[in-house]
This record gives structure tokens, sequence and C-alpha cells, in this order.
């Protein structure tokens, strides 16, 4: 007996100083934590960052949204095909068109960057990098590389084009190039503007670097005077765009809606002086339809010893085109109302478009010598058809036709006419 007290007693007492152990840390728990020695009260727990995957692309940011990371891409896998192709001009070919990562990311709530390189048709090159400075709705500063604020069809989103290839106009119409540019909306969105110096770079081109001490200077405003009144008319928007500078060296080629070179000049031709642009433009979405017109000019001093002459090239465009599923035109996609899903009955967005396109080569760069007749065509005329099934929002396929015939281009008179189909798988995100 006095063995088993002994041991019940000894029991009772670790009962007792485990529970007045875990007494202490409970109210060790509960008391309040005390503040910094510095006396500033302590920070409160910050929300956690946000997640998301949406059509939008990826996106990781922070409970406020001032700082923002998204992952998008562009994927677009393309055939083309040439019928009667007699000269043997071109091959029949797939390819990988477009292959595009793109970051999209915003510090401090302004200060947005973008990265986008390129990795299709066996190239690596970096087609945007820039950053972005929002002070207000009116005003934003870029630098970096960026598309030049120019051409309406060559300022849309590669994914967003009616047709799988630009229209002649953006042969004209300068592409990328590196430099400054302040731009804004005014009156809530009923004009916005840009303004912009660059590097400058030739007709249709890309460039990284200067190949002179001149620089480009580009503005742009486009107004959409109806755009707080009712249909029809709040979705017509007027435009013009111009770029001012010297240009030395380097002159361009032409291509082809198939992208075959139909116009070069000949060898030690050269710019050599003033280069002016023009882009009067104006675009028209209502409902399911969409129109686009554009005209670009260039005048560009060309010297080829012992002479020298001002050549001026000239393009136009005119495109429609038809929601035939009763989908919303823009300019900025389409967003299928009933994505592809069999199940529902639902088939996405289909969409019909048609153009006509030209461009024409100043008379004074064959009569000067500066290009040669049986070799570059002095215009081309071309028309286009295409389909576009609009599966999601973000994938989409396209079958397009274009005709294009020439004045010249070959020793015997006009270079054969150019029919290619083209056809494209596109991902988007």
């Amino acid at each position: 007996m006095t063995q088993l007290g002994g041991r019940a007693a000894a029991t009772l007492a670790l009962a007792l100083l485990m529970g007045t152990a875990t007494a202490r840390t409970a109210a060790a728990q509960e008391k309040p934590k005390e503040p910094p020695a510095s006396g500033e009260p302590a920070k409160p727990a910050q929300p956690p960052a946000k997640v998301t995957a949406e059509p939008e692309g990826f996106v990781v940011q922070s409970a406020n949204g001032d700082y923002r990371l998204q992952f998008n891409g562009i994927l677009q896998a393309d055939g083309r095909f040439y019928e009667n192709d007699t000269a043997r001009l071109a091959n029949d070919t797939f390819l990988l068109r477009s292959a595009r990562p793109i970051l999209q990311g915003t510090v401090a709530g302004r200060f947005d960057v973008y990265l986008a390189p390129d990795f299709g048709q066996g190239q690596s090159l970096i087609q945007d990098a820039y950053l972005d400075a929002r002070f207000s709705e009116k005003l934003h500063l870029r630098v970096g590389k960026m598309k030049t604020p120019f051409g309406l069809e060559r300022l849309q989103l590669e994914s967003n084009t009616l047709f799988v290839e630009r229209a002649l106009p953006s042969d004209i119409a300068p592409n990328r190039d590196v430099g400054v540019r302040l731009s804004g909306n005014l009156g809530g969105g009923l004009f916005t503007y840009a303004v912009a110096v660059l590097n400058g770079v030739a007709d249709g081109a890309s460039g990284d670097l200067s190949s002179s001490d001149a620089r480009d200077t580009v503005v742009r405003g486009f107004l959409r005077p109806f755009r707080k009144a009712g249909r029809p008319f709040r979705g017509v928007g007027l435009g013009v765009a111009a770029t001012f500078g010297r240009q030395q060296g380097s002159l361009p080629v032409y291509l082809t809606p198939g992208q075959v070179v139909f116009f070069r000049y000949v060898q030690g031709a050269i710019a050599d002086g003033h280069r002016t642009r023009l882009c009067p433009q104006a675009d028209f979405y209502a409902g399911p339809v969409g129109l686009i017109f554009e005209y670009v000019g260039s005048r560009q001093r060309v010297r080829k010893d012992p002479g020298a002459a001002d050549v001026t090239n000239q393009a136009w465009q005119v495109a429609a085109s038809w929601l035939i599923t009763g989908d919303k035109a823009t300019p900025n996609g389409i967003r299928p109302r009933k994505p592809f899903d069999p199940r529902k009955g639902q088939w996405g967005a289909f969409e019909v478009a048609a153009r006509v396109h030209a461009l024409a080569v100043g008379d004074e760069a064959f009569a000067q010598g500066f290009a040669d007749i049986e070799k570059s065509a002095r215009r081309a005329t071309a028309w286009g058809v295409d389909l576009n099934w609009y599966v999601t929002r973000n994938v989409r396929y396209v079958v397009n036709l274009e005709r294009t015939k020439f004045d010249g281009g070959a020793p015997a008179g006009n270079r054969e006419a150019e029919t290619v189909v083209f056809f494209r798988g596109q991902l988007a995100f």
C-alpha cells in the first residue's frame, strides 16, 4: 500500500506540473506582443499575392495590383501554297510564322515593362522591349523598342489582323524602331495622340540601331468624333500620321502578299537625304461589320552616282469584314459570344473578309536608273478574301486567298501574277 501510495502521489505531482506548464504556455500565447524596442507600432500582416489564369494570360500580382507580372504568348503556324508558279519564284511551305512568349509587368502601379522575343521562322530576335511610365491617362512616356506610331494596320497586334499577311501599305509603313514616345488619350478616348523621336528605319523595316546621326520624328493623331453618339456612327475613326527625317544607306525592298520580293533598287543606289511619309487612315466598326481604309506615301532622296532624285512611292488598301455569326467586330480581336463547345451546340464565331490593295513605285526610280524594270515591277495590285474561325477567344483558324498582278518586272513585260493560298492556326493569350 505504501508503495502504491507513493506511485500515486508521484503521478499526481507530475500531472500538476504538466498542467501548470500548459497554463503558462497558453497565457504566453494569449499575451499581446510587445511593441518593437523603437516604439513603432507593429506592421499589420500583408494580404497574400494573387495568382490567376485567365484568357488574358497568367498573372501574379500583389493584393493592390501595384506589382504585377503577366505571361502571354502568340503562336502562329502557317502554310503557303503558290498556284501556277511557273517561274518558280517561291516554294510551297509550312512555317512557324511567330513563336512569341510575352512578359508584361507593372512596378509601383505606374511603370509598365513589355518584353516580346520571337523565335519564329528559324530566327531569334527581340520584337518589343520597352518601359512605359503612366503619369496620367493623358500622358504616357515610353522608351525602348516599340512599334512606330504610324500605319493603322501595322499598329494592330499580329494576332488581331484580318488576313494572314498585312496589306501592301505596310510595305511602306515603318515597323518597329528604338527611341522615345509621348502618347495619351484625351476626352475619354475621343482623341489619341503620339509623338515619337526614333532612330529611323527603311520602309516596312524594323531596326535596333541607327545607321546615321539622323533621327525620325513621328506624329500621329486619331479621332473618334462620334464616340459618345448613338449607333451606327459611334464606331467611326479618322486619323493621320507622318514621319520626318533623313536616311542614309540601305533602301527598302517591297514584298508581295505571299512575302516574295517584287521590287528592289539596283546595286549602288542608296538613300541619301530627306525622307517624309504620310498616312491618312480610317476605320469603322458597327455590330458585326468592320471597315479599314489606309493610304501611305513615302518620299525619299535616292542617290546613284552621278545622279540623285526624290522617289515617291504610294500604297493603299480598303478592307471589309462581316461576322456572319453576329458577333461584335472590333480592331482589338474577336470574343465569340458562344465559344466552341459541341455539347452545347456552340461553334465559335465565323467571319468573312475581303480587301483590295496596291503599291506603286515612283517613275523616278526607273527614269534615273535606280531600279531595273525587267527585274522590278513598277506596280502591284492585289485582292484577297479570307475566312476566319474564332474557335475561342484564344484559338483561331484562317484560310486566305490572295491574287496579285504586276506592271513590269520581267524581260518580256509583266511579271507573272501571284496566286497564293494561306492557312493559319493561331494560339494567342
